[in-house]
């Protein structure tokens, strides 16, 4: 599919089945699944589902019963690569379909291949229907049987793939007595002697046999072999083990073999010539391909493969590619092409999400490979470098992302590697706009910045927690800060700018990281102040007397710590008010601002809780008051939020106006600057109640009665605009991504597209709320689903009615008040 188009409703719906398979299904007393209703799934979504629930880990021995009802879920294509499933529950959900493909490649140990010939051999349909079977990097048996005669009972089979397997020569022959076979796949297995394939002479079209490792023949004996399987229109004789043999230039040199050949892969093999190949592909004029990767061939003109014939090599861009798309799971060809690619890649100008995605596929089929993972993330880097990002499609970037999160989890402790995922993901776009775990990449950052000094990689490091700290819930933000170590090790770099004097990017992004994790998260505000993060701030202050973008984040910070009730008490020093109260007073307002939002948030509990003395607290609220009443009217927006609930409870304090004019001004302001936002934010949250209730009580002071009246007339014309009225959607945390971090990273909002609808509620059936979640994918509830069922049926319109009926039951409505 295409990365830059959005996933496909049906993708989606699969996606949403697999993954809660246990709301349409009921429990069997063997723990396997079965579908509530008996109703009949068409046979491509049967085979689409399956793979799905492969490749998302989803396979086991529970879910993969709801196969077992071939009416149900008649499957034609069975792919369960990796899955983990056993012999019987094979046996008992995909054995008794009259299967045309299986594709069982790296599924668990514990299913052999003798485990799964016996079961396709136990279904006389099946052993006739099967025409592709695919078990590449399986274990042959539990117990080695290496003479018993499995594959020769599957009579319609065409393609067989074995590759990496420990398979021997008398399989070979058991497999070459096949009569219908046309396409073999043994690579690297344990094949001495290829004389078994004489007897497919009359039939064979397709022979790959990449890097035999332990074949015993000599070269005259294997071109003998060879030259007999005149039908022969594809060979493979690849190898990355750099043998000395030079069977492929005798091959080559050969007058007349193989006459039928199209296609010929020689990669890693010694002694191959550009004239020898150009020679071997003029007198078969048919051919379409050649292998040349890790070769001294493939540099001239004739051998580029910019025209119909592809070729595979390092001489320029366009063979190192096909390299990448052939080979994807061959390790160490993988690895050769991404290291000839790094070269050009550090020089490209233009987006190329062609290649992006070939070293992507690199990447997740090598997951455990150190070589392979430390080539493709240098290669994603400069593919992905400064603009370059933005012309890479969303999606494509949130999984090449995801890749380098998981090579940043598998070795933790190789610094090259942690610098060239830290170097990719330090992008505007990839952490402002693509969908990825934020968690689970800060988790990976922290604990990478608590392990190393490099000063570079530092500063980039605290710049990218302090972006995905401010795109995190408030729970997750909360469990990240809860983490003690997290919070000391960005107070001890605090610690050391402050002590140099030094005001720079690192000391910028840290202090954002800082305000960013301890908004709305007490545990982590409660570790700042008990980690001498009041007193250090104060220094902070003191240090820097000119720096308003190093105030206004301090601020903020301490902004967080007085709206924890509890904590007040830590923050009733005179020194640090006297701070603060100096602050008041900036000429800017962004500085004056926070400051005012600490005294508002202190003095907001009432005398009985205010520890120092009384006038100062009347002078102070004095103070806030007037200081508020000459703010200019800011030029753009200047500080975001994502929930007004902090607000609410300093509107009620009818005795203190300086703290309800605090709260009536930020709402003010936010709500002019971006009304469709946050007058809808506003009315969701029962903004209107809580303004009209401060707007008709009668001690409410005239200053704080006007703003109220502002905000509560930009919401009538909201409404009279929209029509929105208020959802029932209420939200739980604020938006802490702060003016301050976006003048040092630019920031941009979250992309709609496809199903990514951000801040928007559309109306579904039944007049109610339809929202989707940051993830591109519809969030958990009834209506989502009713959504996406009533697009999917469009899609069948004109189909039988069991297929609609299907449909009814791959939802299952009645599970949700259908």
């Amino acid at each position: 599919m295409d990365e830059a188009s959005p996933p496909s409703l049906i993708d989606l719906c699969l996606s949403l089945v697999s993954s809660r398979l246990e709301l349409f299904s009921v429990k069997l007393a063997d723990g396997s699944l079965c579908l509530r209703e008996p109703l009949i799934f068409p046979q491509e979504l049967a085979d689409q589902l399956l793979c799905k629930m492969a490749t998302e880990g989803l396979l086991n021995d529970s879910t993969v019963g709801i196969f077992r009802s071939c009416q149900q879920l008649r499957l034609r294509r069975a792919c369960i690569r990796t899955a983990r499933i056993s012999a019987e529950a094979f046996q008992r959900a995909l054995c008794p379909h009259r299967l045309l493909e299986l594709d069982a490649s790296r599924v668990n140990a514990d299913l052999t291949i003798t485990d799964i010939m016996r079961g396709l051999s136990a279904n006389k349909g099946l052993r006739e229907s099967l025409q592709r079977l695919v078990l590449n990097g399986l274990t042959m048996s539990s117990l080695e049987e290496p003479s018993r005669r499995c594959f020769s009972s599957l009579h319609g089979l065409r393609a067989l793939s074995i590759s990496n397997v420990d398979f021997y020569d008398s399989g070979l022959a058991d497999v070459c007595s096949l009569p219908r076979l046309e396409s073999l796949d043994i690579s690297n297995t344990s094949v001495t002697n290829l004389t078994p394939l004489l007897g497919l002479r009359a039939r064979l079209r397709y022979l790959t046999m990449h890097q035999l490792k332990r074949l015993e023949m000599t070269t005259a004996q294997l071109l003998a072999v060879l030259s007999q399987l005149e039908g022969l229109q594809h060979l493979d004789i690849s190898d990355d083990k750099q043998f000395t043999s030079d069977v492929a230039r005798q091959l080559l040199e050969t007058p007349g073999i193989l006459p039928a050949l199209v296609s010929l892969d020689v990669s890693g093999r010694k002694q191959v010539t550009d004239a020898a190949v150009r020679a071997f592909v003029e007198e078969r004029p048919g051919m379409t391909f050649v292998g040349l990767l890790a070769t001294d061939a493939g540099f001239s003109e004739f051998l580029s493969g910019e025209g119909s014939l592809k070729v595979t090599g390092e001489a320029n861009e366009t063979q190192i590619c096909e390299a990448l798309r052939r080979y994807s799971e061959r390790e160490g060809f993988v690895r050769e092409a991404l290291f000839h690619l790094f070269s050009l890649t550090h020089v490209m100008e233009k987006a190329r999400p062609d290649i992006l995605k070939l070293v992507a596929l690199g990447m997740k089929n090598h997951p455990t490979t150190l070589n392979v993972q430390l080539a493709a993330s240098a290669c994603v880097f400069n593919l992905t470098k400064q603009d370059l990002a933005f012309g890479m499609p969303v999606r494509l970037l949130g999984n090449v992302t995801q890749l380098l999160l998981e090579a940043m989890k598998t070795f933790p402790n190789h610094q090259q590697l942690q610098k060239n995922c830290l170097l990719s993901l330090c992008s505007d776009r990839i952490l402002q706009e693509v969908p990825f775990n934020r968690f689970e990449a800060a988790k990976l950052v922290m604990q990478w910045l608590c392990n190393h000094e490099d000063q570079n990689m530092q500063r980039m490091a605290v710049a990218i927690i302090s972006i995905l700290a401010a795109k995190l819930s408030t729970e997750q933000t909360a469990q990240l800060g809860a983490e003690l170590f997290i919070v000391k090790q960005l107070l001890h770099i605090v610690r050391q700018k402050t002590s140099q004097g030094t005001v720079d990017a690192t000391l910028k992004f840290t202090l954002s990281a800082l305000w960013n994790l301890t908004d709305e998260s007490p545990t982590t505000c409660r570790h700042f102040i008990e980690n001498q993060g009041l007193e250090l701030f104060i220094k902070v202050l003191e240090s820097f007397p000119s720096e308003s973008s190093i105030q206004q984040k301090v601020l903020g910070l301490l902004n967080n710590i007085a709206e924890v009730g509890e904590l007040h008490t830590e923050l009733m020093v005179q020194s640090f008010l006297d701070h603060i109260r100096s602050l008041l007073h900036s000429p800017e307002v962004e500085v004056s601002y926070f400051a005012a939002g600490i005294l508002a948030h202190l003095t907001s509990r009432g005398e009985s809780m205010w520890t120092l003395d009384l006038p100062l607290r009347a002078t102070l609220l004095e103070q806030l008051h007037s200081a508020i009443l000459k703010w200019p009217t800011p030029e753009c927006e200047m500080v975001a939020y994502r929930s007004f609930n902090p607000f609410f409870p300093l509107l009620e304090c009818f005795q203190t106006p300086g703290v309800q004019l605090w709260a009536a001004w930020a709402m003010q302001h936010v709500c002019s600057k971006n009304a469709a936002r946050y007058c809808s934010m506003l009315l969701e949250e029962g903004g209107l109640k809580q303004l009209e209730a401060v707007k008709s009580h009668p001690e409410t002071h005239s200053d704080v009665r006007r703003l109220a009246e502002s905000i509560l007339d930009s919401l009538h014309r909201h409404q009279a605009r929209t029509g929105f009225t208020g959802a029932t959607q209420t939200h739980t945390h604020r938006e802490s991504m702060q003016r301050s971090v976006a003048q040092d990273l630019t920031w941009m909002p979250l992309p709609c597209w496809g199903f990514h609808l951000t801040h928007k509620a559309h109306k579904a059936p039944q007049g109610r709320i339809l929202t989707y979640c940051d993830d591109h994918y519809p969030i958990s509830g009834d209506e989502s689903i009713r959504w996406s069922l009533i697009t999917v049926m469009s899609l069948f319109r004109g189909r039988s009615q069991q297929h609609t009926q299907i449909l009814h039951v791959v939802f299952s409505l009645e599970e949700f008040g259908g």
